[in-house]
């Protein structure tokens, strides 16, 4: 479970907003969020400023008194989590996110930033002493053991350290391992007939309209699920394994033909031989060995790509290296640009849902004034100007999608290269089948318990 703990702000929020929104901590800003303001520190200080000082009749920027505290004009919360978690940023930030609306309400001003520039991952909250309904938030013992249980169910809700589930083989579950030992299992039909289709056809939608004629049923979504003819329920591509999600069968289609007309493939390729030596050698001894599943995962790729050294493999991985943060960086940049457009999108349509009102209250009054001053440091004045945002934002995710494809193309091939490369580093450092028998052999050892 993360650990919280708070700080109260007297002064300088202005520099507190402006440190938890540091691109060089959330990834140019991409785990970033705000409720009620847009995450800009600027924006986000003057919205702030305004709600606080028509709720607390005092200034959001006076200075420290000389005598006694100052007013607490904002609090500063950190979630923390522990590294051994293993939590990604996207779901620290989404975990972070979920328990600010849980936690806070809808009312609530709150900018919050997942900074991911340390080991420990932790997402940091400012939230305004006062919401713009009015309430007063107080920070103190109750309200933070409040927050901590409210911050434990959250995380349990995502399923942080969940009970391990048992795996018979690499991302398969017990069952579904124990089904395609035998070959009964619908998942392996199905891996079955993507890998017969995969060589040969142009991309991830021909390979789907292959499946429909072959009798599958598809469901494209946000998630493609695809069922055999007598198969009871549909199941989603990536629960196939990693090897046949959506992005990963784009990146197989796309480089199948690696190398054509530049090198044979009926030509001898040292790595494929040293690799295919390797399994043969590892059969004549124990057929069941699990390395082999992994070597022949990997000779596939060498065949697939047509890798003829090692030197031509890490060359390839210098280069995807190079690609991989010069996408990761146009990709950052872009979600970015999407979640600050959103964002202001949000604002600017209920900004004029206001504006049609007759006559608004108080609070509804408030908004709108907050609101008018963000859209018109933006230029948006009228709802043609909205409309037109609208349209930005379309544009932008348009141009966002190849973008993130080739990342995650990228990505799959340098994981892929990579342990093609230091599996090969292993095997040519000699004896490496005895080593496995070896070290097998251990395992199976019976443990004698040390006498007292």
């Amino acid at each position: 479970m993360p650990y919280l703990k708070s700080i109260s702000l007297r002064t300088t929020v202005n520099r507190s907003l402006a440190y938890i929104l540091n691109p060089d901590k959330t990834e140019d800003l991409i785990y970033t969020n705000a409720m009620n303001c847009i995450p800009d520190p600027k924006c986000a200080y003057l919205a702030m400023k305004m709600v606080y000082e028509q709720f607390s009749g005092n200034k959001f920027d006076e200075p420290p008194h000389k005598s006694g505290k100052s007013k607490v004009k904002a609090i500063h919360y950190i979630q923390s989590f522990d590294p051994k978690d293993k939590i990604s940023p996207e779901l620290a930030h989404q975990i972070g996110r979920t328990f600010a609306r849980k936690a806070f309400g809808d009312n609530c001003q709150i900018v919050i930033a997942t900074h991911v520039d340390k080991e420990h991952i932790h997402t940091r909250f400012i939230i305004n002493a006062y919401g713009i309904d009015g309430r007063k938030f107080n920070d103190n013992l109750a309200t933070r053991k409040n927050l901590r249980e409210i911050s434990d169910r959250v995380c349990l809700a995502f399923g942080i350290k969940p009970i391990e589930p048992k795996q018979g083989a690499s991302g398969i579950d017990h069952s579904e391992w124990e089904h395609k030992q035998r070959g009964t299992s619908w998942k392996e039909k199905i891996r079955s007939e993507i890998e017969r289709l995969v060589g040969w056809v142009k991309n991830v939608d021909e390979l789907l309209a292959e499946l429909e004629l072959l009798g599958y049923t598809v469901r494209r979504g946000k998630y493609i699920s695809v069922k055999a003819p007598e198969q009871q329920r549909a199941v989603r591509l990536k629960t196939l394994g990693e090897d046949y999600t959506v992005e990963s069968l784009a990146s197989r289609i796309l480089w199948k033909d690696v190398g054509a007309g530049l090198n044979n493939p009926c030509e001898k390729s040292a790595l494929r031989d040293k690799y295919s030596e390797t399994i043969s050698g590892i059969q004549e001894v124990n057929a069941f060995h699990p390395t082999l599943e992994q070597l022949g995962t990997l000779l596939s790729v060498i065949n697939r790509d047509r890798l003829q050294s090692i030197g031509e493999v890490n060359g390839k991985i210098e280069q995807l290296k190079f690609e991989l943060e010069k996408s990761r960086m146009e990709v950052n940049t872009m979600e970015t640009k999407c979640n600050f457009l959103k964002s202001l999108a949000a604002q600017a349509e209920e900004y004029f849902t206001l504006m049609d009102k007759p006559s608004l209250t108080a609070e509804e009054g408030l908004r709108a004034e907050m609101y008018r001053e963000t859209l018109v440091k933006q230029n948006i004045e009228s709802t043609s100007d909205y409309e037109y945002l609208n349209g930005v934002i379309i544009e932008t995710k348009q141009k966002a999608t190849p973008i993130r494809e080739h990342y995650n193309m990228c990505t799959t091939l340098l994981k892929e290269y990579s342990d093609i490369s230091a599996t090969y580093n292993e095997i040519s450092q000699g004896d490496y089948i005895s080593k496995l028998i070896e070290q097998e052999r251990k395992q199976d050892a019976p443990q004698t318990r040390p006498r007292r």
